[in-house]
């Protein structure tokens, strides 16, 4: 049997995808919403420590979650 590995997903899509709003995830990791809406934009410059926060908050393993500009998320999906 195959194990299937899980689809690289955005953090945004993450968040959605627990069922969570940018304002309760800031609420659960001392943010402000605003803060967590900036970082689903651009998480280029995302602590590791906040990054794997996330992670665990939306139960899905960090190594899928794209963290950068969903700009450039978006110019690699046209690409292919």
């Amino acid at each position: 049997m195959v194990n299937k590995l899980p689809p690289q997903i955005t953090l945004k899509a993450a968040r959605i995808n627990a069922g969570l709003t940018a304002k309760e995830v800031g609420n659960k990791v001392h943010k402000h919403y605003q803060t967590i809406l900036a970082y689903e934009k651009d998480s280029t410059d995302i602590s590791m420590a906040l990054a794997q926060e996330l992670a665990n908050i939306y139960s899905y393993p960090l190594d899928y979650i794209f963290l950068g500009k969903n700009i450039v998320l978006k110019q690699c999906d046209k690409a292919s």
